[in-house]
């Protein structure tokens, strides 16, 4: 065995590893796509109801620019699939693993923006408010620290040095 299977504690072929990484990967993006699924379409409805034309040039722009995120962040974190699936039996599974991971990465933060702007929008247009972007800061932060964060923190924190 080699040195570097003893440390991680793992006896796992390469490919095996990646096959472990890759269910782990697929279980998550189920996750972020539900989520950014149903945000997407519930956007996609918000210029067809009678309240849209009465916002603000500010308010249709923060309302574009939240649609277009949420659409590249859909296909961020639906790429995967179609990257399994068009490599799938190629021998690449590795490569596959690391370039599912980078574009997950990608629609996590393209969901954050996405969510960031459409509760802007949203506490805009509900409250007119001096504090809304103090909220969607406070609640960007929160994301921040629950999705990138704590995560960061516990990697540091118990990885093996």
């Amino acid at each position: 065995m080699d040195p570097a299977e003893r440390r991680d504690g793992r006896d796992e072929t390469e490919d095996e590893r990646a096959d472990r990484m890759w269910s782990d990967l697929i279980q998550e993006v189920r996750v972020a796509q539900t989520g950014v699924q149903i945000l997407f379409g519930f956007l996609l409805t918000v210029a067809f109801t009678p309240k849209y034309t009465t916002l603000n040039d500010t308010d249709q722009a923060v309302y574009i620019t939240t649609v277009v995120l949420g659409a590249c962040a859909t296909g961020a974190l639906i790429g995967p699939v179609s990257l399994h699936r068009l490599v799938s039996g190629r021998r690449i599974k590795p490569q596959a693993v690391a370039w599912a991971s980078r574009l997950t990465f990608v629609g996590l933060l393209l969901l954050l923006a996405t969510m960031a702007c459409a509760l802007l929008l949203i506490l805009r247009v509900a409250t007119h408010g001096d504090h809304v972007v103090q909220l969607v800061v406070a609640v960007v932060a929160w994301y921040l620290l629950c999705w990138f964060g704590l995560p960061l923190w516990a990697r540091y924190r118990y990885t093996s040095r």
